[in-house]
């Protein structure tokens, strides 16, 4: 038979696993969200993940999103933004910032996590 202390070791080790699922799947989903971005914008400037990107307003032209934390050449895009409404679910890893260039009138809205 066990003993209380086996038990509740037990449940202490459900609880630390339930914890890191939800960490990984809060990493995966995008833990944070930018501001409603209508220009270009600096979001991360450290390592991370792109979740997804919510196209609010479409604009005339397609925007892009890269991998960096200061330069905005097509060597670090990461993903276009395409100028439809709608939620584009990208799940990229990003290694040195994230900036943010939405299309002529276009409105945004990126998930991500850091770290």
């Amino acid at each position: 038979m066990s003993s209380i202390t086996d038990i509740f070791s037990a449940a202490k080790n459900i609880a630390v696993a339930i914890n890191n699922a939800a960490q990984v799947y809060l990493k995966v989903q995008g833990a944070q969200r930018s501001e409603t971005l209508t220009g270009t914008a600096l979001v991360s400037t450290i390592q991370g993940r792109l979740a997804s990107v919510s196209v609010v307003v479409a604009g005339s032209t397609d925007g892009i999103i890269y991998d960096s934390s200061v330069s905005t050449t097509l060597v670090n895009a990461l993903a276009v933004i395409d100028n439809v409404i709608g939620v584009t679910v990208i799940n990229m890893p990003y290694n040195t910032g994230l900036v943010v260039v939405p299309g002529t009138g276009m409105t945004v809205v990126v998930s991500y996590s850091e770290g």
